[in-house]
C-alpha cells in the first residue's frame, strides 16, 4: 500500500481537538485494510514525528432511508495516534 492509501485525511472534531491539546493524540481516517504497524510507519515518514501508540476503530456505516429506498453508507476506519512529548503536527496547514 502507498502512504496516501494508508493515511487518507485527518479527522477534526471537538473531541479530537481536545485530545490534541490534552495528551498529544491525533486522529486520522485511514484505509480499511491498513494495520497498526503500517499506520505508524506512514505517519512517521509523512510527518517526521515519533509515534508512541496507535489505536484503531472500525466504524460501521449507517443505514439511511432515501424515500422508499434503503441505502447504507460505507464502513471506514479511524486511528488514534499518540505522539511523543516533543513532537506535534500542524494538520491545518495542508
Amino acid at each position: 500500500m502507498e502512504l496516501h492509501d494508508i493515511i487518507l485525511r485527518p479527522l477534526v472534531t471537538e473531541k479530537t481537538s481536545r485530545m490534541m491539546a490534552a495528551d498529544n493524540t491525533f486522529t486520522f481516517v485511514v484505509g480499511v485494510g491498513a494495520n497498526k504497524h503500517q499506520i505508524a510507519t506512514a505517519v512517521e515518514s509523512l510527518y517526521g514525528v515519533n509515534v508512541l501508540d496507535v489505536r484503531t476503530v472500525n466504524v460501521r456505516g449507517k443505514s439511511k432511508r432515501f424515500g422508499s429506498h434503503v441505502g447504507k453508507r460505507s464502513n471506514w476506519k479511524k486511528a488514534y495516534i499518540k505522539l511523543s512529548d516533543g513532537d506535534t503536527l500542524n494538520i491545518y496547514e495542508s
